[in-house]
């Protein structure tokens, strides 16, 4: 009889934890963190998941940017899609047209009741995915900046100061040379070529890509990629390309293993790839800011970000929008901002984190780790350099990155390259206006 019953009221736990666990509201998330960032991403979600038993957040990687949500647009025609995507910061403007599809960010804490002020954000963050009114549409979550890093070991080797890395262009071509003489097979290189080499490079000037406030202030924006302080820039890197002292690798991330595998000596890439830099380096790692071209008034002005934010999509059951809301509270927590920003290399996204990382003396113990986010602070951001905001950019990225490759290859000037992207770039620009105005 003792043992029935101790059996009966085994069962009775088993099917109320049961119970608890099938009432879990699931919560799927498409992301686009490959690797070693994948796995710091998979951490926090299990962290949230652990944290409470009313929401299981279930992140799906969904591929590159772009095929995460292309993905997600596709499946909401079948109602299918997730409540929440990762979309690049390239999409803001696009993702902001879709006023049907997304479910605004500051609306969904405050009708969920969760503690939300854009102001606990970092300006030069949540200015970036925020309406004119200042309140933020999608979750900044991913936040990076392009940073130099160098490989110490070869700069040793070529007898060049490994405490000191190049600050300018000039030095950067001085470096590339003496490294080349000694034997390395390219000087730099660079990922994301567009947004290192034109989008970062011209706020860093303090330089328009567009007008209208690089189209932070309107649709009408019209690229000025025909800048002759741009044109020079890529006149100059076409020209080291010839004697690798620069040396393209591709696009995307594509010229990553260039620098990992020891090829190039230093790589301009996000501060989003510490995390797979300390997975992959065999050799120590510097870490310094962008360079400048030190005769350009004003220069170095501020870096601006990149990365990616967390967009709601409308349409899904109610409840998945209260977990979301509170995933979202978790990810605003400082302790969770620092994990991320420690493990990963992006960057903090709220001043507590920030002002608790800087007070702890983290930036001193752990040298190049204060680099990405100084450079992105470095001046209070003009209308060159608060950031980017032009519809379909991301096929306007496209078109500058195949004028990138012409030029590179020699097919075209620097100034015939950067004119035929400012025309191609402006007709998708208009075709973008008269569809959403």
């Amino acid at each position: 009889m003792q043992i029935r019953r101790a059996l009966l009221a085994g069962l009775v736990i088993i099917f109320a934890v049961s119970g608890r666990a099938s009432a879990a509201v699931q919560i799927q998330f498409w992301h686009a963190m490959p690797g070693e960032l994948g796995r710091q991403l998979g951490q926090i979600v299990a962290a949230f998941n652990a944290s409470q038993s009313a929401y299981r957040v279930i992140p799906v990687f969904k591929g590159s940017y772009t095929e995460t949500v292309t993905s997600a647009i596709f499946a909401i025609r079948t109602q299918t899609h997730p409540a929440l995507v990762q979309v690049a910061e390239i999409a803001t403007a696009t993702m902001m047209a879709a006023k049907g599809a997304i479910f605004p960010v500051y609306k969904l804490m405050h009708d969920h009741g969760e503690a939300f002020d854009t102001a606990r954000f970092l300006p030069a963050v949540a200015g970036y995915y925020a309406d004119a009114d200042g309140k933020l549409l999608s979750y900044p979550f991913n936040v990076s900046t392009p940073i130099l890093y160098y490989n110490k070991t070869l700069f040793r080797a070529a007898g060049l100061d490994d405490k000191v890395p190049p600050k300018t262009w000039p030095e950067m071509e001085k470096a590339a040379q003496r490294l080349r003489d000694s034997g390395v097979r390219c000087g730099f290189t660079s990922h994301w070529p567009s947004w290192v080499n034109v989008e970062n490079f011209l706020a860093l000037h303090n330089l328009p890509l567009a007008t209208q406030s690089n189209g932070l202030k309107g649709l009408e924006a019209k690229l000025e990629l025909d800048n002759p302080v741009l044109v020079r820039h890529i006149a100059a890197l076409a020209k080291w390309q010839k004697t690798k002292l620069f040396d393209y690798g591709g696009r995307g991330t594509k010229a990553e293993p260039k620098f990992l595998k020891g090829e190039c000596a230093m790589l301009i890439g996000s501060s989003g790839l510490l995390a797979d830099v300390r997975a992959h380096a065999k050799f120590t790692v510097g870490f310094g800011m962008m360079p400048y071209w030190p005769d350009v008034p004003g220069a170095p002005q501020n870096s601006i970000i990149g990365g990616a934010s967390l967009w709601v999509l409308r349409g899904r059951p109610p409840e998945e929008y209260r977990g979301v809301a509170k995933f979202l509270a978790y990810l605003s927590r400082p302790e969770v901002q620092l994990t991320w920003h420690r493990n990963t290399g992006y960057l903090p996204i709220t001043r507590a984190a920030y002002d608790y990382e800087r007070s702890s003396g983290f930036y001193k113990t752990n040298p190049g780790t204060a680099v990405a986010i100084e450079q992105l602070l470095l001046h209070p951001p003009t209308k060159n350099s608060k950031g980017i905001r032009l519809g379909s950019f991301i096929l306007i990225r496209d078109v500058i990155e195949d004028a990138l490759e012409d030029i590179f290859s020699g097919k075209k000037t620097a100034k015939a390259g950067l004119e035929e992207a400012m025309k191609r770039g402006n007709e998708l620009l208009r075709q973008f206006e008269r569809a959403n105005q």
